[in-house]
């Protein structure tokens, strides 16, 4: 029996760590959720399933123009986020010196052999940023952030990092049902690439437009969820239906060859994944970093838990 498939198990967690809980409370209040802070949540509570996000509701080639703050970026950067609202990523080459990146892995395998940081059971090292000041800085970079807010159109908060040994070779998924926003669209997310990568170490692969479609949520592949306990389909059936839509649709998938220190920014509901590894010695370091906008709810489809943030 799987003790995480009951809700009241979440519950208790959640009440042990409700300073982490605290950030969902003014959201709870502007969008007049009548929930405990520690409660299950999902978007069964939700009538609204579009995205609020500004770039979503409109064209970022018609909308950025008449922002303020968009001539704050160099205009090749302003080049890329006009065709945001097409492509649902955009690419900057040597973003990160390739210096601070062996600085970032040499962090990491010293944290890794210090047992700081753990493999979990995907081979990703989790929240490496609360233990690193060098990468903490690498999130709370000013002109990332700017550009973050400027997409989202709102302050974001970093909720996670991840780091990569090699590649994750996981299927196409939308980090949308993992790491969910209420109003939705107001989730983003970066990836660093720490070394080159290619056609033989796992590549990040995604699906150009695929941010489009409407978010996969636990009411369009799961059932049997009651008062008490979560649904009975699990992940690998999500995937299923995710790799149905991409067959329906005819999205064309594009692998990221990327060179070390370059970043690829993507909306939260792309449609990504990981290559296979064709040399199974080889590495992929990379860094993913997830942010939220701060003012939204926060939260975790699939599981149906509020997320964990600790606030500064």
């Amino acid at each position: 029996m799987d003790l995480k498939q009951f809700k009241p198990v979440h519950w208790v967690y959640n009440l042990l760590h409700y300073k982490s809980l605290r950030h969902n409370k003014i959201a709870f209040k502007k969008f007049d959720i009548r929930k405990p802070l520690i409660g299950s949540i999902s978007s069964k509570d939700f009538y609204d399933k579009e995205s609020k996000a500004w770039l979503d509701c409109g064209n970022s080639r018609d909308l950025t123009g008449s922002a303020e703050e968009f001539n704050n970026f160099p205009a090749w950067i302003q080049t890329k986020i006009s065709y945001w609202s097409d492509n649902g990523f955009l690419i900057l080459e040597n973003f990160i010196e390739k210096g601070i990146c062996d600085e970032i892995n040499n962090e990491i395998e010293r944290l890794v052999k210090n047992k700081l940081l753990k493999f979990n059971d995907s081979n990703k090292l989790m929240f490496a940023y609360k233990q690193s000041r060098l990468i903490k800085i690498i999130t709370e970079k000013p002109e990332l952030l700017a550009i973050l807010k400027f997409i989202l159109g709102k302050e974001v908060i970093l909720f996670q990092t991840i780091n990569f040994i090699s590649g994750s070779e996981q299927r196409a998924h939308s980090d949308s049902i993992h790491m969910t926003t209420y109003p939705l669209g107001f989730l983003i997310a970066c990836w660093l690439a720490l070394e080159d990568t290619s056609s033989i170490n796992g590549p990040l692969f995604y699906y150009p437009g695929s941010h489009k479609l409407p978010y996969l949520l636990n009411e369009d592949f799961n059932e049997g969820e009651t008062k008490l306990k979560l649904g009975i389909k699990d992940y690998a059936e999500y995937e299923e239906k995710i790799s149905e839509q991409i067959k329906t649709k005819g999205f064309s998938k594009t692998e990221f060859h990327a060179k070390k220190g370059d970043l690829l920014i993507w909306h939260g509901n792309l449609l990504h994944g990981g290559a296979s590894i064709v040399d199974a010695g080889s590495t992929r370091k990379s860094m993913v970093m997830h942010y939220f906008a701060k003012d939204v709810v926060k939260y975790h489809e699939i599981t149906q838990r509020p997320s964990l943030i600790r606030q500064k």
